[in-house]
């Protein structure tokens, strides 16, 4: 069981700011009680997803729970052939369970023709994410068995803020990640002294309207993974952001983060920046994964795009990293929801 100081909400308080590591509990309802807690329950927006970094194939998969809806999306973007395989599955809400105390745990969703699970095992520095999602008339079988080796793993990024209208808790870390995957008749390998996946896990209770613009990338060095994770959103004055720069065994603060999109076109080149200029970026895209939906008050209109950043980060200390042809993401949401 966890002691009181190792969880996010202690005696009905919410801790806020960076924090040295991902609390060993996460439960952003333990602050409220009785018609208060019911009702941001229906607030609270939870996922747990990986980035998948390899150079034939751009992936991204996620497990998601709004406690209204549950879903799952999985997409694979063949580089060579440039087509893009996605599945997607939906189930009740709350039925996911996402783990508060994820990190010695397993979830997963298991619908017919639609398996993802992850399995978090600090004790054996060994996470693992297993994919069985059948073939559609629209897209091929995709199956894997991947391992990530927390003993290598990023400096974790944990925050917890302030959002106008609501609170935003997430972790993120970088993993080098072995094993296969496999979609139709195409197989590819993944090596841990090449590859990464990028863990993304939220705990929010976002407001109504929510907008943001978001990427990550990272790459391997031989002093371990570095990268970074940016973000533009409505923000509290004084709130920590959760944008940082991974360099090997550091996670570093960023902050006033911009993104210009470069063009029209929408495979255009973005430039990304932070004020202090420690992150000088442009991004471009391959290819993008689209949601919209509208139904009334509820309405997503969110895409992903995958592809390469090139430009420098600099270190607190004053270093500076050429960022060539790496891989990563960048994404879009505007939701009422």
């Amino acid at each position: 069981m966890a002691a009181d100081h190792d969880r996010l909400v202690v005696s009905g308080i919410r801790r806020y700011g960076r924090l040295p590591a991902r609390p060993t509990v996460v439960d952003p309802l333990a602050e409220y009680q009785g018609l208060a807690r019911a009702r941001r329950r229906l607030r609270l927006k939870e996922w747990v997803g990986f980035t998948l970094l390899h150079p034939e194939v751009y992936s991204s998969l996620i497990l998601q729970d709004a406690h209204y809806l549950a879903s799952s999306e999985i997409y694979v973007f063949d580089r060579t052939a440039t087509v893009l395989h996605q599945h997607a599955a939906n189930a009740r809400g709350g039925s996911l369970n996402l783990p508060h105390n994820l990190m010695d745990n397993s979830c997963a969703i298991d619908r017919p023709g639609y398996h993802v699970a992850y399995d978090f095992s600090e004790h054996t520095g060994r996470h693992h994410i297993k994919i069985d999602v059948a073939a559609t008339g629209e897209a091929p079988a995709i199956t894997g068995d991947l391992t990530l080796d927390a003993t290598a793993a990023s400096a974790p990024l944990s925050v917890s803020s302030r959002l106008p209208g609501g609170q935003m808790y997430t972790h993120k870390a970088l993993y080098p990640v072995s094993g296969t995957l496999r979609f139709g008749d195409t197989s590819v390998a993944f090596s841990p002294d090449r590859d990464l996946a990028v863990l993304d896990e939220h705990r929010s209770l976002l407001p109504y309207r929510t907008r943001w613009v978001w990427g990550t990338f990272a790459m391997p060095t031989e002093e371990g993974p570095a990268g970074a994770n940016f973000v533009n959103r409505p923000e509290v004055p004084g709130q920590p952001e959760e944008s940082c720069l991974w360099t090997p065994g550091a996670c570093e603060a960023l902050a006033d983060v911009r993104f210009h999109k470069q063009g029209g076109d929408p495979n255009a080149p973005w430039l990304i920046t932070s004020a202090d200029g420690r992150l000088d970026v442009v991004f471009t895209p391959e290819g993008r994964k689209t949601v919209k939906r509208h139904l009334g008050v509820v309405a997503i209109d969110y895409f992903q795009m995958f592809g390469r950043y090139a430009g420098t980060v600099r270190a607190e200390d004053g270093t500076v990293t050429v960022v060539k042809d790496v891989h990563g993401v960048c994404e879009s949401m505007d939701a009422r929801m």
